[in-house]
């Protein structure tokens, strides 16, 4: 096996059980607790899994599904930010799914790895990526940045309900 496909193999991996474990937790939530955060200052969890969602749709559903990139807006980081448990489960899942269905793409065509899909657009400089970032780059900076924010979801969901169920 070529080592485009072992890091393909593991990211799918990683991005599914995120999906999975992000999926179980929103289920043993209410309302109210996706939108509780810790401190005014705090994001809450629909602050997070919008935050999720622009990121994914800012790197790759603008470079690999045609979303328009200046679509992306900060509205995840607005405090008071409302959602509902069933937009949770939607956001989260069409979010997860884009990712995955990126890497699947990639695993088909591991030479993608080293494309550079914003080099057409303006210069801009974003969370070490830039116009220039190769699509591994890109998988590399959201690998470490996306399941942090999935481990704050779950430590969220603990400080509301203490126990959660994994089964």
């Amino acid at each position: 096996m070529d080592s485009s496909n072992i890091v393909i193999d593991h990211l799918l991996i990683k991005y599914k059980a995120d999906q999975k474990w992000t999926r179980k937790v929103i289920e043993q939530l209410t309302e109210e607790d996706l939108v509780w955060s810790p401190t005014p200052e705090s994001n809450s969890i629909a602050n997070l899994i919008s935050h999720i969602s622009g990121a994914a749709r800012y790197w790759f559903d603008s470079a690999y599904f045609g979303a328009p990139l200046n679509e992306y807006t900060n509205i995840e980081f607005d405090r008071g930010l409302q959602m509902t448990k069933e937009q949770a489960m939607e956001i989260s899942k069409k979010t997860y799914d884009s990712i995955i269905g990126v890497l699947e793409m990639m695993k088909a065509n591991p030479e993608r790895l080293l494309e550079q899909p914003y080099l057409d657009y303006p210069s801009f400089d974003s969370a070490a990526l830039n116009n220039k970032s190769t699509v591994l780059e890109m998988l590399l900076h959201q690998f470490r940045h996306l399941p942090s924010h999935t481990g704050q979801i779950i430590y969220i969901a603990k400080m509301r309900k203490g126990n959660l169920v994994w089964d």
